[in-house]
């Protein structure tokens, strides 16, 4: 497997996107059992008008829709029609404290606690580049005019999400980031459920809505309401987080979609299980969904398969990302972990 570093030279100038580059109940009865011994973390103030305790997942009914749009961007399109049986989904993201009763129970390493595997591309690069770590997302110096928007910061873990000497005191329900596909699907299997495909995730996010947006509007800030956590403001330079938060927020911030769910939009960008392809079209048909089909057309550097994210996160702003919406869908490399994103599961 290529280890996420290898592929550093694709952060620069990559903004609010993301980098191209036991049984069911047992798992949840141990969940429940860790979350309420407190896993050594403990909840904020900031928290308080949000959800106060983890939610369960919430039932979405099979339906054929129109998946996609007439494109904004052009892997969003085209748009077309889409049956999806009846799943629950995860009413909000997999929380830190959640992810932990994971960690707990099978002494699993994610991706950025390991060394990496394959050194030999480390000939001629920075020695930290050979460490542990994860990627974070760092504004520009405006003194200095650095545009780098992303650093590799070794010893940056989901433990130590803002590089080392960070924890996870008071964000015990705060989304999990930092987090590989594999460690999200290992975190599924675990809990007896799988990543939702591109297609469930899009409906559940579209709340049985017709707008551009889930929550009835084709505005996002409809009258001056925030319904998600994104960026106000000039990207990256200004955030005014007039939403309330200048960067992650704890999970159910915001009000539940029709479904009742909450955060498909925003916060933080989620895995999905499938393969990404450039256009709707030929993931579906010309090409089958695979790893071999999987080519990210934006990608300068050499092309590896990359997964499907879908959501946006705090980082899109309407200067710069606009994928924010639930038609929008990203690639991401699946080793790789960041800063912005986080996933849920379903159960089928």
């Amino acid at each position: 497997m290529t280890h996420p570093n290898s592929h550093l030279s694709v952060f620069r100038n990559r903004a609010s996107r993301p980098g191209r580059i036991g049984s069911v109940y047992n798992g949840m009865l141990l969940c429940w059992l860790l979350f309420s011994l407190q896993i050594a973390y403990s909840q904020t103030s900031e928290a308080d008008s949000c959800l106060s305790e983890p939610a369960g997942q919430v039932w979405i009914n099979g339906a054929d829709f129109i998946m996609g749009e007439h494109p904004l961007y052009p892997d969003e399109g085209p748009a077309r029609s889409v049956s999806v049986e009846g799943f629950w989904i995860d009413a909000h993201e997999v929380t830190n404290a959640q992810f932990a009763a994971f960690v707990e129970a099978t002494g699993y390493q994610t991706m950025a606690e390991r060394a990496p595997e394959v050194q030999d591309w480390l000939a001629g690069q920075p020695e930290e580049l050979g460490l542990p770590g994860s990627v974070m997302f760092t504004p520009p110096n405006a003194t200095t005019n650095d545009a780098t928007w992303w650093s590799w910061v070794p010893g940056t873990t989901w433990r130590q999400p803002h590089g080392p000497g960070s924890d996870l005191k008071g964000k015990a329900l705060y989304p999990v980031v930092h987090i590989a596909y594999e460690d999200a699907e290992a975190y599924a299997t675990w809990a007896g459920r799988s990543l939702p495909t591109e297609a469930q995730f899009e409906l559940a996010a579209r709340g049985g809505r017709t707008t551009i947006f889930p929550w009835g509007s084709n505005q996002l800030a409809p009258k001056g309401q925030h319904h998600a956590n994104t960026w106000q403001g000039h990207f990256p330079s200004y955030n005014s987080a007039e939403d309330g938060y200048e960067g992650l927020a704890p999970v159910g911030c915001f009000g539940a979609n029709d479904f009742g769910a909450y955060d498909l939009i925003g916060n933080v960008w989620e895995w999905t299980s499938d393969w990404y392809s450039s256009m709707h079209a030929l993931e579906r048909s010309d090409h089958p969904n695979k790893p071999s089909n999987s080519l990210d057309p934006d990608t300068t550097i050499r092309q590896t398969p990359r997964k499907v994210i879908k959501g946006g996160s705090y980082l899109c702003a309407e200067n710069y990302c606009l994928r924010f919406r639930p038609a929008a869908r990203e690639a991401q490399e699946t080793g790789l972990g960041m800063s912005h994103i986080g996933f849920r599961t379903v159960a089928n």
